[in-house]
């Protein structure tokens, strides 16, 4: 093969690679808001589709006219580390409220490809007033029109509406305030990504919880031999991985799906937690092959450990949040503190806390936020989980201890006594 066409090959390897980072950091990605990016999605469309399918399951959807592509992530268990989040500076997560106006605001944005705050707020009045277990929308209340504002500010960021007069922000002071928007329907659709279809949830609304209806609908099921049995979520699986009697074949591409998508959105995967397919899988030599091909496919690095498996991004496109990172206070505690949870050992959570105090007294410029009564349990709370997310610590009762991960942030006591002497 002549050097061009080495060279060419090797581009498009880069490219596929960058572009299945870029969507599992972003799983909607729009011409507007990237056009680099999606242009390079576009491009190389065909081997991404053919890449989520066979290692994850996922679907890829690419629309080059109505210029956005949608990676439709779907996870084997529920779990809440990642919640939307406003848009205004608070950058708070959405609470129940917000989740629920953006629901209802979504649904009523499907009746008309153009409207006004002003009427769609009326729609989503009535919407809430027929629905059951659904609290009344008050428009006259400040906190509602806020929560209002903080979905439709989420749906404009993912292109599903656009304002072509007037700015959201406006209707956060005046009820009466003038906006005319511009709906993109099919986009609204492919905001969703669950594995069942709400409209096959109905049946199972009317015999349980709407608490169950929700988790079935937005999280599959376990499969073959760790499902358990029955239930209504196990509609997620049947038409793909074969209904109640599974084949080997089949039980080897969901335990393949799982661990590939537990890679792909977890900082750690430690083999203790992983089901007894899983872990099958993962030390079987096929298993192993396919794990070091999708991470060599996708640009990855793969880290196996006799603890567990971590995916590292070089340049961390596929990440949308990191550690070690100075952003927060929060993530400076938890540096700290996770020293003294890799060479201390487990201890109790009134330690962490005691330390935590004691940071903030020998730094009391430092977190403002926490140089209050209670300050030092506070800012231990949201240290141990920043360590909880990335892995790194896990709360036991009244003990907290560092996981393996956690070994790569120990401190070399040879250099930490160098710099003190240079200090000194």
């Amino acid at each position: 093969m002549s050097s061009l066409a080495n060279q060419l090959v090797r581009a498009e390897k880069e490219e596929i690679a960058r572009a299945i980072r870029t969507l599992l950091g972003r799983p909607l990605v729009s011409l507007h808001d990237d056009p680099a990016a999606f242009d390079l999605i576009r491009k190389r469309r065909r081997p991404l589709i053919q890449w989520f399918d066979y290692f994850c399951g996922w679907r890829l959807v690419v629309e080059p006219r109505q210029g956005y592509a949608r990676l439709v992530k779907v996870r084997s268990e529920p779990g809440a580390t990642r919640p939307a989040r406003r848009r205004r500076t608070t950058r708070a997560p959405f609470d129940r409220r917000r989740y629920t106006l953006l629901c209802l605001c979504a649904a009523e944005l499907l009746a008309s490809p153009v409207t006004t705050i002003g009427m769609l707020a009326q729609r989503v009045v009535q919407a809430a007033a027929v629905e059951p277990g659904v609290p009344a929308f008050e428009p006259v209340r400040g906190e509602e029109r806020a929560a209002f504002v903080d979905a439709l500010k989420l749906l404009e960021h993912y292109g599903a509406v656009t304002a072509m007069d007037g700015a959201t922000d406006t209707y956060l002071d005046d009820e009466e305030a003038k906006v005319l928007y511009r709906v993109d329907t099919t986009r609204v659709i492919r905001l969703l990504a669950a594995p069942v279809p709400p409209s096959r949830q109905v049946a199972a609304s009317s015999t349980g919880p709407v608490g169950d209806t929700v988790e079935a609908a937005t999280a599959e099921a376990s499969f073959g031999a760790d499902a358990p049995p029955g239930g209504p979520a196990a509609l997620t699986v049947e038409a793909r991985y074969g209904g109640d009697e599974p084949t080997e074949t089949q039980r080897n591409l969901w335990a393949r799906h799982s661990l590939i998508r537990r890679l792909l959105e977890e900082p750690a995967v430690y083999r203790d937690e992983l089901t007894p397919a899983q872990a099958a899988y993962a030390a079987s030599l096929t298993g192993r092959r396919l794990l070091r091909r999708a991470a060599e496919e996708a640009g990855f690095v793969l880290e196996e450990r006799a603890e567990g498996f971590l995916l590292i991004d070089p340049d961390a496109i596929a990440t949308d949040a990191r550690f070690p990172d100075d952003g927060s206070h929060a993530k400076v505690a938890a540096l700290l503190m996770l020293d003294l949870l890799v060479t201390s050992g487990p201890v109790t959570a009134a330690r962490l806390d005691a330390e935590a105090a004691r940071l903030l007294r020998r730094f009391p410029q430092w977190a403002k936020a926490y140089q209050s009564e209670g300050g030092g349990p506070r800012l231990a709370a949201d240290a141990l989980e920043v360590l909880s997310l990335f892995g790194l610590a896990r709360r036991t009762g009244d003990r907290v201890a560092a996981r393996p991960a956690a070994a790569r942030y120990r401190v070399d006591r040879a250099v930490q006594e160098a710099v003190q002497e240079e200090d000194a």
